[in-house]
């Protein structure tokens, strides 16, 4: 059995491909009993959505390869704190744990809700697995832009 940080680290490369292709690098990896499901990374410049989000892209390569809408068992390991639409995506996904690195105090969930939890009631969240790795990765991009 797999620990958080090992899919965490696998969501960091998620990351790299976007920061390489000049997106957000945010990266995310959604696994069901230690096998990975799907994998995505932020491509909004590149689809010209504002929606292809990591979590969202993530998502719906589950939906796909389950031929299922909701993910009660699977976990869901983002490189950052998820923003409130992708929480809103997440909630209708049912999906058990959400584990990610860096906190997002300016986009995150909590920025709209406060403390509260826009997420299903019966997933778990998990913050700051190997944080300092993933904000690294988001201030090297930010930097890098100015």
């Amino acid at each position: 059995m797999m620990n958080d940080e090992h899919y965490m680290k696998i969501a960091l490369a998620e990351a790299q491909k976007a920061f390489n292709k000049e997106e957000v690098p945010i990266g995310a990896v959604i696994v069901m009993q230690d096998k990975i499901i799907a994998k995505g990374y932020n491509q909004v410049e590149l689809m010209n959505d504002s929606t292809a989000h990591a979590e969202i892209i993530a998502l719906t390569t589950a939906y796909n390869y389950l031929g299922s809408k909701y993910l009660p068992e699977a976990t869901l390991y983002v490189t950052v704190e998820p923003c409130l639409m992708c929480s809103g995506a997440l909630y209708w996904s049912k999906i058990s744990r959400i584990v990610f690195g860096a906190y997002d105090d300016k986009n995150s969930y909590r920025k709209s809700t406060g403390q509260n939890n826009p997420f299903h009631p019966k997933t778990t969240i998990i913050g700051g697995v190997m944080e300092e790795e993933c904000s690294q990765l988001m201030k090297d991009f930010f930097k890098k832009l100015r």
